[in-house]
């Protein structure tokens, strides 16, 4: 997850981790706040979510069915 620590991107932390636990998937789920890195990783707009290296979102919270196709897809 990228991102701050604005509400956002709390939001999108707080969804993540749900989701993970509804799917029953364990995952290391890390956290990057410095405006540098997140430019690094090819995201503009926060918060933003990249699952395996892939961006999945930027500049918004996704929908918790949205978030379970994408870590689905990546298992």
């Amino acid at each position: 997850m990228l991102g701050s620590g604005c509400k956002n991107c709390k939001d999108l932390e707080v969804a993540v981790r749900k989701t993970l636990e509804d799917l029953g998937v364990e995952a290391s789920v890390e956290k990057v706040e410095g405006p540098g890195q997140i430019v690094e990783l090819g995201v503009l707009t926060t918060p933003g979510l990249i699952i395996n290296g892939k961006i999945k979102s930027t500049g918004r919270v996704p929908k918790n069915e949205d978030i379970a196709k994408w870590i689905k897809e990546e298992i």
